[in-house]
């Protein structure tokens, strides 16, 4: 029995230890261990890192996207140019362009047309404007027009008139009379007399039926209209030919519009023109240009455009305000233009240029093509050369593509020519600006009353410095004015010891640069100007301390030409003088003087 229960033990573990083996045999293959990759947060296009920038401030670069820590711009990517199809241009792959948000469009022929808008007032016809006088000279004894605009009828009795002379003329006639069969010439004489005085047929025959002297002549109405203007007053003396009422016919008006000179090569004689009034909402005419002023007012800088209107119920009444709209083509002599985008076009102040596309097996390039302008179509430009039909060109996102020509030291906006790739902070290891005068190695101490001398030269820089960010060319001619008056008053008796000689240093540098500002009659130069002021005030504001508020110093590395330029401000938000508008946030505080 013992041999038996031995056995099974036997037989039970050797059937445990087959089913392990048998287990083991056919388990399935364990899964490969992944590994992680220590770089995969960074963003790559077939396996090659993507560097990112920002298309105003190429100096900046990041492994990832983000911010502009300058501008707050979204940063886009940067790749490497590795085609060497054409040195000229800069390539982009698909998934860069598509993060930039460059688009593109293949420009053709179009018929260049545009919409103008024009305002203007409604006026009478001057062609049936008449002036009614008197006739004879003498006294107003009667009015029977007393106020303007009151209607009066050819042939109408305006008034009466006394007049001594009159009477002699009445007295002759009579006298004429009496002999006429003996000489008739004598007679007819006398008629004509009081005919010169408008008297008419049917009146001379009245006072020779009468034989009674008339000392009143009635004032007939010439011409059917409206009194515009009433010119004498019952009792005035008046002489032969003297005005005496303004009539005006308003069966036909005038509708005048005002064309501003960029406007006029739009507009010619025979455009038609639909106008509204005012007065008349939802009410729509049409109408043809039939007469566009020659000459430009002197003071309003307009010219007059001229619509007849026929205005048979006095609908349309003078001074009404009215606008227009004219549809017109280009005012070329070619029958189809080219037209782009305003968006499609950099403008450099000298120079437009676009971005053609240029699309290969191996790469989609863009390259710099200067155009020359035409006139602005509202959101379009008509180019009138540089570009061919069929070219394609980037539309959006073209800041973007010159960023990228910047860092490659390719072709560019600024750059027509190229240059060494941007890498470093200094685009190039161009070198910063720095002030002039040499800086002493601490501030100087000077006393209350020499930096309150100080006080108004720093705010007339700052007015200045206002003003370029705004733009305002005769605004900063003016505050550079103000401050070389102001740097003119400063004390210098406040100014001790080496405070004296270090005053002296940087007052005749800053004021040389100012009296430039005075005969430059561009931005461009007054900025230029402007850095020099700004450098040394840098250095006196840093040597003497005159504030009690924190300066800070604020640093564009675009500026003068990509060297980069300071300047001061009180805020610590960068408001640019360099550029304005074109780039009113490009900059970042470099340093704070206490």
């Amino acid at each position: 029995m013992k041999n038996i229960f031995n056995n099974k033990i036997v037989l039970v573990v050797l059937t445990l230890v087959a089913g392990l083996a048998i287990g083991w045999l056919i388990k399935p293959a364990s899964e490969p261990k992944m590994e992680v990759d220590k770089h995969d947060h960074i963003e790559s296009i077939a396996g090659i890192p993507m560097t990112y920038t920002c298309s105003m401030h190429p100096q900046i670069r990041q492994d990832g996207p983000g911010d502009c820590p300058i501008c707050g711009m979204d940063l886009i990517p940067l790749e490497n140019d590795n085609t060497e199809a054409d040195p000229m241009s800069v390539s982009m792959s698909a998934t860069a362009m598509q993060l930039a948000g460059v688009q593109s469009l293949i420009v053709g022929n179009a018929n260049a047309s545009k919409s103008i808008r024009l305002n203007g007032k409604i006026q009478a016809d001057e062609r049936q404007n008449y002036t009614q006088s008197a006739h004879i000279p003498g006294r107003i004894e009667e009015l029977q027009i007393n106020f303007t605009g009151e209607y009066v009828k050819k042939g109408q009795v305006l008034g009466q008139i006394y007049s001594p002379e009159l009477a002699t003329a009445q007295e002759e006639l009579f006298q004429a009379e009496k002999i006429k069969d003996s000489q008739p010439a004598l007679f007819n004489a006398a008629k004509e007399k009081l005919k010169n005085w408008k008297l008419t047929e049917v009146q001379i025959e009245q006072i020779l039926a009468t034989g009674k002297v008339t000392e009143q002549l009635p004032v007939l109405a010439n011409v059917s209209g409206y009194v515009t203007e009433k010119m004498v007053n019952l009792g005035d003396y008046v002489n032969r030919g003297q005005a005496i009422y303004r009539i005006a016919d308003l069966s036909k008006v005038w509708v005048l519009f005002d064309v501003y000179e960029s406007e006029l090569q739009w507009i010619k004689k025979g455009d038609p023109i639909q106008f509204t009034v005012q007065s008349f909402p939802g009410e729509t005419f049409t109408g043809k240009l039939s007469y566009i002023d020659p000459v430009i007012n002197s003071q309003t800088r307009v010219a007059k455009a001229r619509l007849e209107v026929s205005n048979p119920n006095l609908k349309f009444k003078p001074e009404m305000f009215v606008s227009g709209e004219v549809d017109s083509k280009a005012p070329s002599n070619k029958d189809n233009s080219i037209v782009v985008p305003k968006t499609a076009v950099m403008w450099t102040g000298t120079r437009s240029v676009v971005y053609v596309k240029h699309v290969t097996d191996q790469a989609v390039t863009f390259q710099l093509r200067e155009v020359t302008l035409g006139p602005s179509l509202g959101s379009e430009y008509l180019i009138t050369s540089g570009l061919e039909p069929g070219e394609e060109i980037a539309v959006n996102g073209t800041f973007s593509i010159d960023a990228a020509a910047q860092l490659a030291g390719k072709p560019s906006m600024m750059s027509p020519e190229g240059g060494a790739a941007m890498t470093g902070h200094n685009h190039g290891q161009v070198t910063e600006r720095k002030p002039a005068t040499q800086v002493s190695a601490g501030p100087t101490e000077i006393s209350a009353k020499a930096k309150d001398e100080l006080k108004p030269v720093f705010d007339t820089y700052f007015k200045l410095k206002n003003a370029l960010t705004k733009d305002e060319l005769s605004g900063s001619k003016s505050r550079a004015a103000d401050m070389l008056s102001a740097l003119e008053k400063v004390n210098m008796a406040e100014f001790k010891g080496d405070a004296h000689n270090e005053w002296m240093k940087y007052s005749e540098k800053i004021k040389a640069a100012l009296a430039q500002i005075s005969t430059q009659k561009k931005l461009e130069e007054i900025r230029k100007s402007f850095g020099s002021v700004s450098d040394e005030l840098l250095g006196l504001a840093e040597n003497f301390r005159p504030l009690s508020t924190k300066i800070y110093v604020q640093h564009c590395p675009m500026a003068d030409s990509n060297r980069g330029a300071d300047w001061l401000s009180l805020e610590e938000k960068v408001v640019n003088p360099y550029f304005g508008n074109a780039m009113l946030t490009c900059g970042e505080v470099t340093k704070t003087i206490p």
